[in-house]
Formats: C-alpha cells, structure tokens, sequence
C-alpha cells in the first residue's frame, strides 16, 4: 500500500552543493545549495534566488565553483548553508574552508573539499530562479582518488534527506551500471 504526500522538494539522492563565488572586492564566499544537478552534457543547473550574496558575486564574476559536499567536511557544509554571506563577513574562516584560487575561473577552490567543477556562468534565470554553468574544468584532490579515478569511498559524498532533516553519506556499491541489467535483454 502506498501513502499519498503534498508536493514537497523531495528527491533522492539530494547532492549537497557548495557553491564559491568572489565578491567584488575579492573576498572568497560559497553556500550550500540542494537543489541542483548536471543539466547537459557540461553544464550543471542550481536553483539559487537572488537575494544570495552567491549570486549577486556570480552575476558579477561570471564564475563560480561547485564542490561536493563530504561527510569530512559536513558541519562546515552545514553552516555555509545556515549562516547569510551578506550577514556574516567571515562566514568561509568560521566554516573552516581554506580557499584557493582556481587556474580555469574567476572563482575560488577550497582545500577541505576534494572535489570541484569550476564553471562559467551560462545564465541566470531570475523568476525560476535557475543558474546554468559551463563546466570548463574538474578539479579534484588526489587524496580521493585510486588508480587515477574517483575513489567514492575515499571521497564520502553526502546528500540531503529533505524530509527527515539528515544528512547521508554515499557510497555503498550495489551493482555495475551498464552490466547488471543485461540480464535482463
């Protein structure tokens, strides 16, 4: 039997998003953001409204980065979605977030988060609100990777449990993609 639930934002696995940008004057910000996702080929989709500090630093910048969120680094990931960059000046430093600053984009990189796309700015949709990039360049930490490729269980993804208010972490192999369905041809 199944139970009937009012439209929610619920969806599994929700990625947990960290999104950096640079403000005008330099200094580094990122948020977290659930509701996004690879939209083509090389480009990722993010809601995100403007009244983000986020997203007026995109808006100016052309740039930004996405970072997977860890399960190293959840309180931080936690609070970058909590606190307001436009309330909290130093809201990276209290994070804990070191940033870096990427080779492909004006946008910053941060040493805790293994795993980045560094992108330009496609478009920004205000009455969606959707923010569309052009991944130019993948930047990942070496210390998560075997023999050359993502290794997930070294890296601990986490994604968001909208409706019990929880983070999960990734990683658990159930089967081949590609493969374990042939069975079924």
């Amino acid at each position: 039997m199944r139970k009937e639930f009012k439209p929610e934002a619920w969806l599994y696995p929700m990625p947990v998003l960290i999104i950096g940008s640079y403000d005008v004057e330099g200094n580094a910000n990122l948020m977290n953001a659930a509701w996004g996702g690879i939209s083509n080929d090389t480009q990722i989709s993010i809601c995100i409204s403007n009244y983000h500090k986020t997203t007026k630093n995109i808006l100016e910048r052309k740039a930004f980065t996405v970072s997977v969120g860890t399960a190293d680094t959840v309180a931080g990931c936690d609070y970058v979605g909590m606190a307001s960059g436009n309330a909290v000046e130093d809201k990276t430093e209290r994070a804990g977030f070191t940033p870096v600053r990427s080779e492909k984009v004006n946008a910053p990189l941060f040493r805790e988060l293994p795993f980045t796309l560094e992108c330009e700015l496609v478009a920004y949709y205000e009455d969606e609100p959707r923010l569309v990039g052009e991944i130019v360049g993948i930047s990942i930490d070496e210390s998560v990777l075997t023999d050359g490729k993502v290794d997930v269980k070294k890296l601990k993804p986490i994604s968001f449990d909208a409706v019990n208010n929880r983070y999960l972490i990734l990683g658990e192999s159930v089967a081949e993609a590609f493969s374990v369905g042939k069975k079924l041809i």
